[in-house]
């Protein structure tokens, strides 16, 4: 009888390290030092008067360029807020956007143009999963052949590292 209690107990306690192992935002790599675009952001809590908040709904609304880190197709927080100010507007409508998914110059350019593609399927996805038709969004990988900064150097590849929202 202890034999089949300790069992289960063993049992649960490799299925819990399974799903806190596979819970971590690990996978890409994201690099050390890096300059953030989005560092200016101010993400406070929206205030109870309605002004305030449709100011801060129209400063998230003029957010169209969303950040990714070195090798990531990950959203930010920050994303996630002005793609959620993007998805009621268009639930409302019946407009479409074009997602353009945009890399640094490093990697080959397949692997930029795979980068590209997740980064705007990661957009696709939560727009999507916040009640947006797929069938409004359009999806295009560019690399790093638009680069929205020149250089080689940190500030201009975190400015390259993007999905822009079009309409």
């Amino acid at each position: 009888m202890q034999v089949i209690k300790f069992g289960k107990f063993a049992a649960l306690v490799v299925a819990f390290g399974v799903v806190v192992g596979c819970s971590s935002k690990g996978g890409d790599a994201a690099g050390t030092g890096a300059v953030d675009p989005n560092a200016g952001y101010t993400s406070s809590a929206p205030t109870s008067s309605g002004s305030d908040m449709n100011s801060e709904e129209a400063a998230l609304r003029a957010i169209t360029t969303f950040y990714f880190e070195l090798d990531s197709s990950e959203l930010k927080p920050e994303a996630m807020r002005a793609l959620d100010v993007h998805a009621r507007d268009l639930k409302s409508g019946n407009n479409n956007v074009v997602l353009e998914g945009h890399t640094d110059e490093r990697g080959s350019r397949e692997y930029n143009m795979a980068l590209g593609e997740r980064r705007a399927a990661a957009v696709q996805r939560y727009l999507v999963l916040q009640g947006v038709s797929p069938a409004q969004l359009e999806l295009v990988s560019y690399g790093e052949e638009k680069p929205a900064a020149m250089g080689s150097d940190e500030e201009s590849w975190a400015q390259n590292r993007r999905v822009e929202l079009r309409k």
